[in-house]
C-alpha cells in the first residue's frame, strides 16, 4: 500500500517551481515555438516541475504569512524564469540581424516571409539561418543543456531567494549588444566582403563603359553572387551556431549570477 502525503505547503512549493519553469518554457527557444500546441507546452512545464519538485524539495516547505506575500513570491519566481529564458532568446536574434544585413547587400531586403515558429516577418536569409539554427540546436542536444541549466538554477537561486541586481542586468545587456553586432558581422562576413568587391568592380566598369546600364546589371549580379556565396558558406553554419551557443551559456550565467 502506497502512503504518500501531500500537504498544502507542498502544493504551494510545487506551484512556485511551476511558475519559474512555465515562464522559462514560454519564452525559451525551441520550447516556445508558436506552432507547438499550448497543451503540449503546458504538459511539458508540469512534467518538468514534477521532476524538479522531487529533486529540490527541502525538508521544510516555504511558508508565507499571507496571500499577498505568496503572490509576490510567485511574481518573483515568474520574472526569474522569464529572465533566464530571455537570456537565451535574445541570442537567437543574431541570425535575424545577420540575415537582414545579408539581404540588404544582395538586394533581397524588400522580400520577407512569415516565420511559423515565431509568427514574425523575417528576411529570406534570416529565415534560412533560423531554420538551420533550430535543426543544429536539436541535433546537438543543446535543449538538454538548457533544461539542465534551468535545474541548476534551483541550487544557485532557491525558491523565494530571488534577488534582482538591476545594475548588473543592465550591464549584461550592454555587453550583449557589443557581442550581438560582432557575431552578426562574423556570420555574414563572406557575403559582406564579396558584395564590397563586387561594388568596386561595378564602379570600375561604370567608368570604363558608361553606355552600359550598371544599375540593371548590378542587381542581377548581386542576387546571383549573394545566393552563390550563401550556398558555398552553408558548411560554416555549425561554427556560427557554436558561437551563438557560447553566447547563450555566457548570458545565462550572467543573468543567473545577477539574481543570486
Amino acid at each position: 500500500m502506497i502512503n504518500y502525503s501531500f500537504s498544502i505547503y507542498d502544493l504551494e512549493y510545487f506551484l512556485l517551481i511551476l511558475a519559474r519553469v512555465s515562464s522559462f518554457v514560454f519564452i525559451c527557444p525551441f520550447f516556445s515555438m508558436q506552432n507547438t500546441p499550448r497543451r503540449v507546452r503546458t504538459a511539458l512545464s508540469i512534467f518538468i516541475s514534477m521532476m524538479l519538485y522531487q529533486a529540490v524539495t527541502p525538508a521544510e516547505a516555504v511558508v508565507t504569512g499571507s496571500v499577498i506575500e505568496y503572490a509576490i513570491v510567485v511574481i518573483k519566481e515568474s520574472i526569474a524564469g522569464l529572465l533566464i529564458g530571455f537570456s537565451v532568446n535574445i541570442c537567437t536574434t543574431v541570425f535575424n540581424f545577420a540575415g537582414g544585413i545579408a539581404d540588404m547587400e544582395t538586394g533581397l531586403r524588400m522580400v520577407t516571409l512569415m516565420d511559423p515558429a515565431t509568427r514574425e516577418q523575417v528576411s529570406i536569409t534570416g529565415g534560412i539561418y533560423n531554420y538551420t539554427f533550430s535543426m543544429i540546436l536539436i541535433a546537438s542536444g543543446m535543449y538538454r543543456y538548457l533544461l539542465g541549466a534551468l535545474a541548476d538554477t534551483y541550487e544557485l537561486i532557491p525558491v523565494n531567494h530571488v534577488n534582482f541586481n538591476m545594475q548588473g542586468l543592465y550591464g549584461t545587456i550592454l555587453v550583449f549588444l557589443a557581442d550581438y553586432i560582432m557575431i552578426g558581422f562574423r556570420i555574414i562576413l563572406p557575403i559582406f566582403a564579396t558584395m564590397m568587391l563586387l561594388n568596386a568592380i561595378l564602379g570600375v566598369m561604370a567608368k570604363v563603359s558608361p553606355q552600359m546600364n550598371m544599375f540593371a546589371v548590378g542587381i542581377q549580379l548581386k542576387v546571383l553572387t549573394g545566393l552563390t556565396i550563401l550556398f558555398l558558406t552553408v558548411g560554416m553554419m555549425p561554427v556560427a551556431c557554436d558561437m551563438v551557443f557560447d553566447e547563450m551559456k555566457k548570458m545565462m550565467v550572467s543573468f543567473v549570477s545577477n539574481m543570486m
